[in-house]
């Protein structure tokens, strides 16, 4: 879930346009970010392995929710990795709500 985030917070900060940072864009940028925190190679992290099996515990989690946060604007309840428990589907949602914020910022 994001919170609301006001008129005066930042927007997001990815290198891309809202409109043509996507679903692939957020997965890869997880699954790199994942490779970081569990000091593994990249590809041995599937899109639809679950967090927990590729040995994420609640601080990667924290620590990915906050890098979420500074990378993209997007201000997320601590358990985002537990109520998206890939990178497949947390990819889904975070592209979802980039636009969403990318929307209700160009009004």
């Amino acid at each position: 879930m994001v919170r609301s985030t006001g008129p005066d917070t930042p927007g997001p900060r990815a290198t891309k346009p809202v409109g043509e940072f996507g679903e692939g864009d957020f997965r890869a940028w997880l699954i790199n970010r994942l490779g970081e925190y569990l000091q593994r190679p990249a590809e041995e992290i599937g899109a639809s392995t679950p967090f927990a099996e590729c040995g994420m515990d609640s601080v990667a989690a924290l620590s990915l929710c906050g890098d979420i946060e500074e990378e993209f604007g997007l201000f997320l309840e601590p358990t985002i990795a537990w109520d998206h428990p890939t990178a497949g589907e947390l990819a889904r949602h975070l592209a979802e709500e980039f636009t969403k914020a990318g929307e209700h910022r160009e009004v």
